[in-house]
């Protein structure tokens, strides 16, 4: 685990995007109707954190702002596509990741909504 500024959201990135990889693992044996959608909800995962590992390491301000933004908007497009699996698999798993997404989004717009208000 991270210590430091912004590493508790980076390491959350980092847990959700293990656990929506294994649950692509788990659907790609189970549903190969559904393995480019979970695919696509585990490149997404994967791309918040990575985008707050660049973030942590921006150049400016803006640079900051702009790789935070893109976290946010990967983590919407994750969310959509956990949301539409659940829609064909009923799951606990999925179901605890799309509330786990919901609270990502929440702090990344929050991050995101302040870093613009103090630059």
């Amino acid at each position: 685990m991270e210590s430091g500024k912004g590493a508790d959201i980076r390491n959350r990135a980092f847990e959700f995007a293990c656990a929506v990889i294994a649950v692509h693992r788990w659907l790609y044996k189970r549903d190969p109707s559904l393995r480019s959608t979970s695919g696509q909800a585990a490149s997404a995962a994967g791309s918040i954190g990575a985008n707050l590992e660049e973030g942590d390491a921006a150049q400016s301000k803006a640079d900051f702002i702009s790789k935070c933004n893109i976290s946010l908007k990967e983590a919407r497009e994750c969310r959509y596509w956990l949301r539409v699996l659940s829609h064909f698999v009923r799951s606990k798993r999925l179901e605890a990741l799309i509330a786990e997404s919901t609270e990502i989004i929440a702090i990344l717009t929050t991050i995101v909504r302040k870093s613009r208000e103090n630059s």
